[in-house]
Parts: C-alpha cells; structure tokens; sequence
C-alpha cells in the first residue's frame, strides 16, 4: 500500500493586478533581465520579503510566495531565465522553475514573469501566473506526494514473508479521561507499558492529541478487550501495517517496517536532501533498513491547482504528475515451516533462549528464532560462553593433530589440576579410561583439558577459523562469528578447551560450525539470496578428520549426553553447559549445536542457547520440539 502525504497549503490569496519589479529603467533587454533576475534572486535565495517588495503589489506578492512555500513544504526552487520580448512599457521572460521538493523527484515547468516599466524601475506583476501558469486568483497549489507499494522480502519459495494487517492503536483520548491513576494502571496491566509513562505521556499531550500507548496485532488485542474496551478515555482506532506473519519471525534478521524515524530518514539523507520523510512506512531494523532503497522504492507526486475557499469542495486540477518508481524484492533463505518450528520450540522456554538453523553446504541462514523473554538480535549477535559445545571444535583441533583417534583410550577423571586451579566434569563423575568417542558422548571436561594442553597455543583458534570462527563477515545484517584467542596459556588455555575461558560464540556462529562438521564443506552465512558473498568460504579441517568427528557427534546422540534426540532421526551435535557471573555456584547457559541428515526440510544444522539455563538439557528439550515440530 502506498503511503501518502498530503501537504495542504495556504490560506485565501486574493492577488490584486497591477504594475512590477525593479531594474533600470529605459525600455531595454537588459534591464528588463536585470529586474526578473533580481527577483527570481530573492526569490530562491529564500528572501521573500525583498522580492515582493520588487513587484507591483508587495502585499499581494509577499501573501503568494509565502502560500508557495507552504503549499511546496521544504522544496527549495532554482530559476534559469529564458527569452526576453520587451513591447513599450511591458515586457515578458521567460523562466524556468525547478522545484527541489522534499523527498520527493524534482518539479521542473516552463513559466512566465511579466515586468511594467515604473518611473524608475522595471516591476513584476504580480500575479499568480508568476509561480505557475495554470495558478489563478483565489487558488492555490496543492502538493500529494507517495511511495509505491512497499515491495516484498519474500521467502525460499520467493513467497512474501509480510502482509498487510490489521492493527489496533491502544491509545488515550485526554478529553474523555475521568480517572487518569486508574486509566493508566489498567492500561499498564493489560499491555505491560508502564503506569507512570501513560500517565506522562497523557499529561504532556496538548488536548485534543492521541496518546498512544501499544499498537496490537487483532488477535493480540481480542486477547485484552474485554480489560481495556470500557475504560473511561480509552480509544483503538485501527489501521494496516505491513508485518510477518507473527511478531517475532525471524525478527532478528528480517526486521520491521514502521513510521519512519529521524534516525533512518538520516540514512537515505545524500548531500542533505533526504530520500523519504516522517510519516513514511520505512525499515527499522534488519533487512528491511539494510536494503531500505530497493524495497521501499522512489517516491512520486502530484501537484494539483486548487481553490483557496476549502467550502467549495474543488477537489482541484492535476498540472504536474511523476509516478513512484516501485522498488525491487529481497529473497532471504528462510524456510517457513524450519521458522514456525523454531519459533513454537523457543517459546516452550520461559527463560530467554535461541534458536539459528543453517543449511550444510551453502551456509544460508534457514531460520532465526528467539523468545519473548530474549532480545532477538542476540541470535546473530550475542556473544556468548559456548561451554562444551566447544568439544566438537576441540575434537576437531585433537584429531587434526594427529595423536587421537576415535577410539583412542584416553583418562577421564573426576578433577584435574592446571597450575594450581582445579577443574572437574559435572558432578565430579570418573569414568576411568574410555575411548576418546565416549569422553566426548560425556562431556568429560578432564580429558579435553588433559589432551587440549598439549595442542600448540594456536591450535584451538586454527581449528575454530577452520569452521569461519573469527570470520568478518561482510552481511546486511551483522553475524557475530565467534572468538578464540590464538595466544592463550596455562589455565585459560584449559578453559578454552571447554568452552570457558576467553571463547565466545554465538548461536549463528555455533550453527555454522555445525552446518560444516555436516557437509564438510564449510560456507560462508548468506542472508539474502543472490547477494555478493560474505566472505571467502572457511577451509574445513578436512575430510578425514571430518570422518572420524562425525562418528563421535553422533554417539553424543544415541548413548551420551543428548539421548532425548535418539528417536528423532540421524541426529549428530554435542551439548553444553556454559558456566558465567560471579555467583557461587556460578550461573549456567544451557546449549545444544548440531545437526539431522535428511527429514522432510532436507539436512538441516542448528544451535540452541537456553541463557541461564543451568544446564544443556534445557537445549536439548528445545531441540527435540524443533525437530519434532519439523517432522
């Protein structure tokens, strides 16, 4: 839907005819030049007081060209003099006006400036045929300016992804408040927006003015009418935005459309003239601000000569017409059904918790899901203490090494000791010595730590860049690969081997790392389809170390810590438990990273963060209702 602003301009103009503006006097081109350029001068140069006072009537000038500016808001206008016909006393030039309008193409017509030879000076008449050649007495211009239909961020399939939809603003009318403490407070409970805002809001509004206070999808409002409907000042007009199909799909990435802010109108300001203008329908955030031209297109307008007495209900006359250019659709990797999934498996959790699905061997980005308790953008950006999760990343340095094998006997006791720090496994389990498969099926925090000391200081950061770990990403909407230092030692370095210590992640670049152990190639991450690539696509840690990783992801599945998953296909991943904070015991994020070969999306790689979680199976429950909704 187009969004439309209507300047409306001016008041009644009753010009009254008579002689001009200055210049020499004496009946020459030159003069008569001199005085419409002087005031075509003035003019533009946005002094219009000095060029009315060069006319015939001053007061009658002055009251046009300040309609002008009201009926043009914001445009700034350039004049080119044409041909000059002098007969006697009179004269005519010819000019012509461009219109610099604000946020909308140029506005160029041919017009006409007539000059009478005063005593001492040439004059322009004033007229209203002086602005525009179809303007005449007791009418004025009126400016329609528009965007095309905004066009679509469309999905896999190339389907759209938003839609126009109904939304109710939750809003106060002040006139008809009779209680505002109990307005406000029950505002406040229904919606969840602070009592004491409404109430500030209110108070500062002049009167007459909607406050608004939550615009509602129609379902999100039924779900309150009956608490709000019938209070005393309560007002739900209603209107259509254009939205997904529910509000947190994919919000991370894909990102809103709303009233445009002062903020994004700056983005779009070249040379200081902006692109589009407050009230239009813009991208705040996501793809749609990272490609805010190609979808919202360009604007057009409409200029039309209207009558100046509003009660005779002219509806005007078009004089000038540009049409909106329509912008171009974005097509993103995401699959709606692997969104819906992720979506409904994060909502099972009432702590803040993440989910990002990949596809092996391209690297596109399938899904992005976070909760109502999580800031969304912590799924492409957080950075995050990966815990053992990091083990499928400190196998693949340990294998690539050479010194481990699968079913290498390797020791797993219940502690450890690096330079005087102990470490243990959960719940100081021992399993004495078991094949490195099984270390990893556990989660044996001593043998990762006992065989990671003795990799190169670099070896850990090596094997992570392997999977793009580290990657600066060149994405429209920015992707936190990951951090690994190349240089650690001695405890952090034993920390690091574990997912502790100085490693971050996020649940995009977790995702990633697993979408490569899967394909074993790995990608760059792609956002939009068809777009420049991201970045060079990371070098594996090649084909036999993926061979012998893979084995041992999957018995984390069918006999290790992740047997909740056993029953939903081929499913390979590793767990984690990621401890943070100061408290004693300390706090914990719960992870889960992986991937399923086959099912009804094709092979799909994820990772799930559960903050606070306390422990991996929180991840892991939510995997296993993705993948159970996935099917």
């Amino acid at each position: 839907m187009a969004a439309r602003r209507t300047a409306v301009l001016g008041a009644v103009l009753t010009l009254l005819g008579a002689p001009v503006l200055a210049a020499c006097s004496g009946g020459s081109e030159d003069d008569v030049r001199a005085a419409a350029q002087a005031f075509l001068d003035d003019w533009t140069g946005g002094d219009t007081g000095a060029a009315a006072a060069g006319t015939t009537d001053p007061d009658a000038a002055g009251a046009l060209l300040e309609q002008t500016a009201g009926d043009l808001p914001g445009a700034t206008l350039a004049a080119e003099l044409g041909d000059v016909t002098v007969e006697d006393a009179t004269a005519t030039v010819g000019w012509t006006a461009t219109w610099d309008l604000a946020a909308a193409p140029d506005w160029t017509y041919d017009a006409r400036l007539e000059l009478r030879e005063a005593e001492e000076a040439w004059e322009v008449v004033a007229r209203p045929t002086l602005v525009h050649p179809e303007l005449g007495e007791g009418q004025r211009l009126q400016l329609t300016r528009a965007l095309p239909e905004r066009a679509a961020i469309t999905d896999a399939t190339g389907a759209p992804v938003f839609a126009p939809t109904e939304v109710v603003n939750v809003g106060v009318d002040p006139g008809q408040v009779t209680d505002l403490p109990a307005l406000a407070a029950a505002l406040s409970a229904a919606t969840g927006i602070p009592a004491e805002d409404i109430t500030a809001d209110v108070q500062a509004a002049p009167p007459g003015q909607f406050v608004p206070v939550i615009t509602l999808r129609r379902p999100q409002f039924e779900a309150i009418r009956a608490q709000v409907y019938d209070l005393p000042g309560a007002v739900f007009p209603t209107d259509t935005r254009l939205l997904a199909p529910s509000p947190r799909f994919a919000s991370a990435l894909l990102g809103r459309v709303g009233d445009a802010t002062a903020e994004v109108i700056e983005e779009t300001t070249v040379d200081g003239v902006a692109a589009y203008a407050a009230g239009d329908q813009l991208g705040l955030s996501g793809l749609q601000r990272a490609f805010q031209e190609q979808l919202t297109g360009t604007p057009g307008f409409t200029v039309s000569v209207v009558s100046t007495d509003e009660s005779t209900g002219d509806s005007g006359r078009e004089v000038a017409a540009v049409e909106p250019v329509p912008g171009r659709p974005v097509r993103t990797p995401i699959v709606p059904a692997l969104q819906v999934a992720a979506d409904g498996a994060v909502a099972t959790q009432p702590l803040p918790t993440h989910l990002v699905a990949v596809r092996p061997g391209t690297g596109e980005i399938l899904a992005v899901a976070s909760n109502e308790a999580a800031a969304a953008g912590n799924a492409l950006t957080g950075q995050y203490p990966p815990g053992s999760s990091m083990k499928a990343i400190t196998a693949t340095a340990l294998l690539s090494a050479g010194g481990l094998t699968p079913d290498t006997p390797v020791a797993c006791p219940a502690t450890t000791v690096v330079e005087g720090r102990e470490f243990e496994n959960q719940d100081r389990f021992d399993l004495g010595t078991v094949p490195f498969t099984e270390a990893l099926a556990q989660s044996c925090n001593t043998t990762f730590i006992q065989a990671g000391l003795q990799l190169p200081d670099d070896a850990l950061a090596a094997a992570a860049a392997s999977y793009g770990v580290g990657s600066d990403w060149q994405l429209p909407v920015g992707v936190f690969s990951g951090s690994v230092p190349a240089d650690s030692t001695g405890t952090t370095k034993a920390a690091n081997a574990i997912g502790q210590g100085q490693v971050l992640m996020s649940p995009a670049a977790m995702a990633l790392v697993a979408a490569g152990i899967a394909s074993g190639t790995p990608a760059a991450p792609v956002e939009v389809v068809g777009a420049d690539p991201a970045g060079a696509a990371p070098a594996g840690p090649g084909q036999e170390v993926l061979d012998r990783l893979r084995p041992m992801m999957r018995q984390v599945v069918l006999g290790g810590t992740a047997t909740e998953l056993a029953d939903r296909g081929e499913v390979h991943g590793k767990t984690g438990t990621a401890e943070f904070g100061t408290n004693t015991p300390p706090d914990a994020h719960g992870w889960f990273m992986g991937y399923r070969l086959g099912g009804p999306q094709g092979d799909v790689a994820f990772a799930v963060l559960v903050e606070g979680g306390g422990s991996s199976s929180t991840a892991v429950a939510v995997t296993d209702a993705f993948l159970g909704a996935v099917g």
